[in-house]
């Protein structure tokens, strides 16, 4: 099982804060579709769109875009990250990737999570109450689907289903045949990286500040829970998710993407109460340990390399459009990721390094 190199988006459309100026929702889907056709085309193995309900981000309907960039795209793995599980409903969040597989011919992934964001949850009628049974109970139902065309099923905040069958069933190609490709996604939860553990399910930690290698014990909580239920650790994938930016020149790509980094991370701090980083945590997270995966291609290489080493993790993904960066640094950031640090993980990975 090789390194995985994938990047993810929610759709940021905030005001640039270099610019001010604004991109549309119009606008910023048909970059969101540019940049996933780059991505496939130069070898990225796979790109994730976020689900939100906030006026600073385009998507709220990821299946939706996946769905598109399924037809424009011939090899690259498509998924959500996440689908808020909590507010869906699993049977039609189910129909809707079992679409985006046959459409990309078993290319479809589903990340199911709780979410980073709680606005869903009025919109949909769901109660914070349930937060946790609401999660548990969908994605017992979520995972029954895959398993089986006829269910039958009983819960709490769904109607039961009594031997109803379910269409569409996924492609029989791709890696999984007949069957999606559902992952656990978490903040770093021990709860979850248990629970994705015990169900036999790949698992994605979204690591967005401290250092990579604390989730050490979290990987090692997962592999033991999925032995202890009789998974072999060894074919359960491993990813993380970080903010990230590649340039030509280490100093120049980091002072590129700090604005954008720190608009968002300004404004997020403000929400939820917390202290407003600054250039001086901004430098230490770009450093040779820390979460942000930004500066030149060696630099982004080896902190892969280094990660890999403490973690294990079978996919890097990295979210490099943090408030709205420009098209054409994406794109380049894109390229850059794809034909210059790609490689080089790969080849020190495959010494032994």
């Amino acid at each position: 099982m090789g390194m995985e190199f994938g990047i993810y988006s929610f759709g940021d459309i905030h005001q640039d804060p270099q610019s001010g100026t604004r991109v549309s929702v119009e606008q910023n889907l048909a970059d969101t579709i540019e940049r996933i056709r780059l991505a496939d085309a130069t070898g990225i193995d796979y790109f994730g769109l976020g689900e939100h309900h906030r006026p600073d981000y385009s998507i709220s309907a990821p299946a939706t875009v996946l769905a598109a960039a399924a037809t424009v795209t011939s090899r690259i793995k498509l998924g959500s990250a996440v689908t808020v599980l909590s507010t869906e409903d699993p049977v039609r969040v189910f129909q809707q990737f079992a679409t985006i597989d046959l459409l990309s011919h078993g290319r479809a992934e589903l990340v199911a999570g709780r979410g980073s964001f709680i606005e869903s949850f009025p919109i949909f009628g769901a109660d914070l109450q349930d937060y946790d049974a609401l999660y548990a109970e969908k994605l017992d139902l979520l995972l029954t689907l895959n398993e089986e065309e006829f269910v039958t099923w009983s819960g709490r905040f769904r109607p039961a289903l009594a031997n109803q069958q379910i269409l569409p069933r996924p492609s029989a190609g791709g890696d999984f045949p007949g069957k999606l490709d559902i992952w656990i996604a978490t903040g770093g939860n021990p709860e979850s990286s248990a629970r994705a553990g015990a169900l036999g399910v790949p698992v994605s930690y979204a690591i967005i500040g401290g250092l990579p290698e604390r989730f050490a014990p979290l990987f090692d909580l997962y592999r033991r829970s999925a032995e202890q239920h009789g998974h072999d650790p060894a074919t359960l994938r491993t990813a993380i998710a970080c903010p990230g930016f590649v340039g030509t020149d280490s100093r120049a790509a980091k002072d590129a993407f700090f604005p954008y980094w720190i608009d968002s991370m300004a404004r997020i701090s403000a929400e939820r109460g917390f202290a407003t980083p600054t250039r001086e945590t901004y430098d230490d997270m770009v450093g040779p340990r820390g979460a942000i995966f930004a500066g030149s291609p060696d630099e982004v290489a080896d902190k892969i390399v280094r990660t890999h080493g403490h973690l294990g993790m079978d996919r890097v993904g990295l979210q490099m459009d943090w408030s709205g960066v420009p098209q054409p640094m994406m794109l380049e950031s894109i390229e850059l990721y794809a034909t210059e640090v790609a490689p080089r993980v790969r080849k020190a990975l495959a010494s032994g390094r």
